[in-house]
């Protein structure tokens, strides 16, 4: 293995003065992303939804002006001639001196990163210019002066109604409750329910995360008890009632519906974190199976989320031997879609060109993945990974995928030697197709997984009206069911906003003439959407018909589209829960599977399961 040269001394100011400019640049980019994470806790307790959304929808904006502004400013304070190779050299390890007892060293390294590939060729990608692995560990970095990351509690002690009260107080919220003594009371019942009749063990106590978890209309108190060699995650959403009071919703402690809450479907979380490691650290130790790239990406630190991301393909590669190839599913008309079958994501490209009927760019392909990204996704889109340059190894590639590729997307494909490079691709989670979900369904005679799957294309659409999205191509095929049976959408190239559409009941015919017609008579605007056609190309097959009719009639009647835009027009955010209604304490203090859930919790306690 090649040894790195380093410099025998570190004598170049420009080099110090260099590192110095991307580390003050990264240090204003993470002051900027906690001033805004602080900002939720104002707008939570004020209720003011619109500036929330505004809010986790400007932030994530941040880390790309902050890079932009580092590189204009290297760019006019050097010229090109002075950044020599030894000089990056120097930069690197000027900025490792600077790394030391930083708070968030780990993000520091991708900004660096980020600002050094803007400025180098992508040939310097993978050498002692970047960081490739990190230079400095994570591990115990909290000091004297930093707050804790968690809080502990000793219900033994100070008994669990009392103990679950401070927990909830000492967020010191500015808002009124509703009835806290009522609301805790009903989170004890459950709690005692998941620790059963346990012996309390000498280190019987229960965690939180120091700060609260917004998103959209919620905050969420997210923390584990521990007993023996046992531990019992849990998440409390706070949510607001009709009278602006707050109310401890339900408590969270089925595995699966803690994984669905920070899922890849949904909206980044706001959260104030001094030290974000040690935040990820505690997820995941409820999550030990979630990866830490998707866990950073979820609070919002997508860009060091992606970092991480690459370095695990990359390890994927090397510890894997099977081929690239065309994703299962029917080939579509804008995007090739690859995979690798060991690995659970797809790869995305935008062809060169687009058949009829395709009126579209890749411009405006670009646009309305960057519109998902910054949109609510409320657990029903997918998020995506956007990559500029990927190397992907020649002889991981069939022929034949390679000349599908040259022949549908030839602009945006180089061959280095050995390597195949993608100069752009978006990259998802792997999910089944609804339409093979549903067609395996029928040739298992499964008619409850029909159901199911149907049930839940209705609840996903009807989930993205709620956040003013219109899917536009509404085929199954571009709807996918996750590894927990929900079903989301992840192709948007069509995609709108619903207050942007126009829903329209199709016109009476005039007269035989226009009844007869094999095009429509009337005037038709581009945003013209007329849902009682919807069955004509989604209703073909029996049973799903007569699902869809059971579970979602009114998505074919232009009523229930109209009366949706009017309430987004009016300004109203409606609520999206991200767990079922059924486990709501408004619906009863107990529930049906009440025990059967617990039993659960205490099964997977000490070897929870992502």
């Amino acid at each position: 293995m090649p040894q790195v040269a380093f410099p025998k001394l570190l004598s170049s100011q420009i080099a110090f003065d260099i590192a110095r400019m991307i580390m003050d640049g990264f240090d204003k980019h993470y002051r900027l992303f906690r001033a805004s994470s602080q900002t939720a806790k104002r707008d939570f307790e004020s209720g003011d939804w619109k500036a929330a959304q505004n809010a986790a929808r400007e932030r994530i904006g941040y880390y790309d002006k902050r890079v932009k502004e580092c590189v204009q400013s290297l760019e006019d304070e050097y010229d090109e001639d002075d950044l020599t190779d030894e000089v990056w050299r120097e930069v690197k390890l000027h900025y490792m001196g600077l790394l030391i007892d930083h708070l968030q060293p780990e993000l520091a390294e991708t900004f660096y990163n980020t600002v050094c590939t803007k400025m180098l060729h992508r040939n310097y990608f993978h050498n002692d210019f970047i960081f490739v692995r990190p230079a400095v560990s994570t591990e115990y970095i909290e000091n004297k002066e930093t707050p804790p990351t968690y809080r502990v509690y000793y219900p033994a002690t100070d008994g669990l109604h009392y103990t679950l009260k401070r927990i909830v107080t000492n967020f010191q919220l500015k808002a009124n409750f509703s009835d806290l003594d009522r609301d805790i009371g009903f989170v004890a019942e459950r709690l005692t329910a998941i620790f059963g009749d346990d012996k309390i063990e000498p280190n019987h106590q229960i965690q939180v995360l120091a700060n609260l978890f917004f998103r959209n209309k919620g905050a969420y108190i997210v923390g584990k008890g521990i007993n023996g060699n046992k531990e019992y995650p849990f998440v409390v959403p706070i949510l607001h009632n009709r009278k602006a009071e707050l109310v401890l919703d339900t408590v969270l402690f089925d595995n699966i519906q803690i994984t669905v809450l920070f899922s890849f479907t949904r909206a980044y979380f706001m959260v104030d974190m001094l030290v974000p490691s040690a935040y990820v650290q505690f997820i995941r130790s409820i999550l030990p199976k979630k990866p830490r790239s998707e866990i950073y990406t979820i609070l919002g630190l997508q860009k060091h989320g992606k970092n991480l991301f690459y370095r695990d393909f990359l390890h994927h590669l090397k510890y894997s031997s099977d081929r690239i190839e065309a994703a299962p599913g029917i080939r579509g008309l804008v995007m090739l879609v690859f995979a690798l079958p060991s690995f659970p994501y797809v790869f995305k490209l935008i062809k060169d060109s687009f058949p009829p009927p395709k009126e579209t760019t890749k411009a405006l392909i670009k646009e309305k993945y960057q519109l998902v990204k910054n949109h609510d996704r409320v657990g029903r889109m997918a998020d995506t990974l956007e990559y500029s340059d990927v190397a992907f190894p020649r002889a991981r590639f069939s022929d034949e995928l390679l000349a599908e590729i040259k022949q549908f997307a030839p602009s945006i494909l180089e061959e280095d030697d050995d390597e195949i490079i993608i100069k752009h691709l978006y990259i998802e989670r792997r999910m089944v197709p609804l339409n093979i979900f549903l067609t395996e369904a029928e040739k298992r005679g499964d008619d409850a997984a029909i159901e199911h799957g149907i049930a839940e294309y209705g609840n996903a659409i009807k989930e993205l009206v709620a956040a003013n999205i219109f899917p536009g191509d509404m085929l199954y095929k571009n709807f996918g069911v996750t590894r927990h049976s929900r079903v989301v959408f992840y192709d948007y190239d069509e995609i709108e906003y619903i207050s942007d559409c126009n829903f329209r009941v199709i016109p009476q015919p005039r007269n035989e003439e226009d009844e007869i017609s094999a095009e429509p008579w009337y005037p038709i605007a581009r945003n013209d959407v007329f849902p009682e056609q919807f069955g004509t190309f989604l209703l073909g097959n029996i049973k799903v018909r007569q699902y869809f009719m059971k579970h979602h009639a009114d998505l074919l009647t232009a009523d229930y589209w109209q009366t949706r835009k009017k309430r987004i027009m009016e300004g109203k955010v409606d609520d999206v829960f991200p767990y079922p209604q059924e486990v709501r304490f408004s619906h009863a203090s107990t529930y049906p599977g009440h025990q059967a859930m617990a039993a659960n919790a205490q099964k997977a306690a000490g070897t929870t399961n992502d």
